[in-house]
């Protein structure tokens, strides 16, 4: 993917697109994709970079949702369950099995759970993962070496999907560009064309150069997540705010406190969420809080009292108690809520999507969650087809391989992540073994990597690459404010930036990592 290539493609293109998506997340990815495979002329802006928000500030579990089988939601959960086995059909590389264990302290909470867990292998049918099972106190510690054993009766295993979601994301932008979408970051959404009241396309600015473009579209979708009434607004400034949002805070731990495969999960914490502590690139995510919030932004900050929440929480479980010094990262998640009269508990708020059409044509999805990305892009694409009035083409996602399918990429060690890239990014090294030398001595990620993320994946900036093509920031902020010099300078030589440009980049960078930092 070449965004220079891409700009100059829609500079020179005056034809009129099928479909226009602002959005560069799960949601409006996954559109772009739906729509390209289908065969429909694409384009997709993304504001800043593909997964700046949200989509990259997951808790990394591919779930049918067993808080969503607490509330006795089934069609969710049918729905998230058969989506899963699809996303780990497609991507493999990406999307694994967990194993998780509800550790047990009361006589009747193993029956209770392992009831509910039988039934959520029923609703998985053949695409599930694992059957669920009781174990006996020995097991549960054999399994979680670090759990507290005061107290504990044995604990209830089961399985789920995990994966790396900013990953996911840049395999989907490479598929959507495979199957001939063209896909743009740091290009937002200024304005909407309209003629007569109806909407004919849509403004853009390119946040690099400063140009702006005009857009001509069948059709516009808005898949801008928590800030889909932004768009909404550009439409309509009457329009009802159908968005709230509560944030999600993980906090990042080392993998000595919980060192073995198996994850923790907590059915019922004080605040009444689910609670997980999940193994993942070799360290232990634990998460999430619920705190409503109406001040919606690109880079939430964590408060204090939701780390402390979660500390004493996972606090609970665990042979020794972590501190604020153990944290090696924070990062906080908006999740996009289609607005509910009752807001004082947004944990009790559906992940459905909905889809709004207005007056105009514009055509908005919100909702959803990232395990039913695909099915969501099915859904508003069956829309924008009767809306645009465009040729009925059949969705062909479910038998989609997601790009850098690899069936067994544990094969390429460091470079599995990247499934069927990873020869390519070896030969690179073959090429330069100067590309091997490690940008930092804990972790194995390389200065080829980078330049395989500014020429293929349309990393633009330190952040892009240290955030979302590779997870360091995520996984320990002192290590990419370590790693930040070196990178930026890569970028720079590949990209032919000044020494200003670098200048600029680390001190945005340092200000990003702030919020990643208690």
């Amino acid at each position: 993917m070449n965004r220079e290539k891409m700009i100059s493609d829609i500079a020179n293109n005056q034809t009129i697109w099928d479909i226009v998506i602002i959005g560069g997340g799960a949601t409006g990815m996954g559109v772009a994709v739906d729509a390209s495979s289908r065969g429909y002329k694409v384009l997709l802006v993304e504001q800043a970079d593909f997964g700046k928000g949200t989509s990259s500030r997951s808790t990394k579990l591919v779930h049918g949702g067993v808080r969503y089988l607490q509330q006795g939601n089934i069609s969710l959960v049918l729905e998230a369950l058969k989506e899963r086995g699809i996303m780990r059909k497609n991507a493999p590389h990406l999307v694994h099995d967990q194993s998780f264990i509800v550790p047990v302290y009361d006589w009747w909470e193993g029956p209770f759970y392992g009831v509910g867990l039988k039934l959520y292998d029923l609703l998985a049918g053949k695409l599930g993962l694992g059957p669920s099972k009781l174990l006996s106190k020995e097991e549960t510690i054999e399994h979680i070496p670090t759990i507290e054993q005061e107290g504990l009766k044995g604990g209830v295993i089961y399985h789920d999907g995990q994966f790396d979601d900013a990953r996911m994301l840049v395999n989907l932008a490479q598929t959507a560009y495979k199957q001939g979408a063209t896909i743009i970051n740091y290009a937002k959404a200024t304005a909407l064309i309209k003629k007569d009241n109806i909407i004919q396309g849509i403004e853009i600015e390119d946040e690099e150069s400063g140009k702006r473009y005009n857009i001509r579209s069948k059709v516009v979708i808005n898949a801008t997540g928590v800030f889909v009434d932004t768009i909404r607004k550009m439409d309509n400034i009457n329009a009802d705010k159908i968005m709230t949002s509560s944030q999600g805070v993980h906090i990042v731990l080392d993998k000595s406190f919980l060192p073995g495969r198996s994850a923790i999960m907590v059915p019922h914490t004080d605040d009444g969420r689910v609670l997980f502590a999940v193994p993942w690139h070799d360290k232990i995510i634990v998460g999430t809080t619920d705190t409503p919030v109406d001040d919606f932004k690109l880079e939430p900050k964590a408060q204090k009292d939701e780390i402390e929440f979660l500390l004493t929480h996972i606090g609970r479980y665990l042979i020794k108690d972590p501190e604020h010094k153990d944290i090696k990262s924070i990062f906080t998640g908006l999740r996009p809520l289609v607005n509910d009269n009752d807001k004082s508990n947004t944990s009790s708020i559906s992940r459905e999507h909905t889809i709004n059409i207005s007056n105009s044509g514009l055509l908005t999805i919100a909702g959803g969650k990232w395990t039913t990305y695909r099915k969501m892009a099915e859904d508003i694409v069956e829309q924008a087809i009767i809306l645009a009035d465009l040729e009925r083409k059949p969705c062909v996602t479910e038998n989609l391989q997601v790009h850098g399918y690899h069936s067994h990429s544990e094969v390429f060690g460091n470079l599995a992540q990247y499934g069927s890239d990873a020869p390519e990014i070896q030969r690179l090294y073959n090429e330069d073994n100067s590309l091997e030398k490690l940008l930092h001595k804990n972790y194995s990620v390389t200065e080829g990597e980078v330049l395989w993320a500014v020429r293929h994946e349309m990393a633009r900036t330190p952040e892009d690459f240290l955030a979302r093509r590779s997870r360091i920031l995520f996984l320990d902020t002192d290590a990419s404010l370590e790693m930040a010099k070196r990178v930026t300078n890569i970028i720079a030589k590949e990209l032919q930036k000044d020494n200003n440009w670098i200048k600029t980049q680390l001190e945005n960078f340092k200000e990003v990592s702030s919020n990643y930092k208690y």
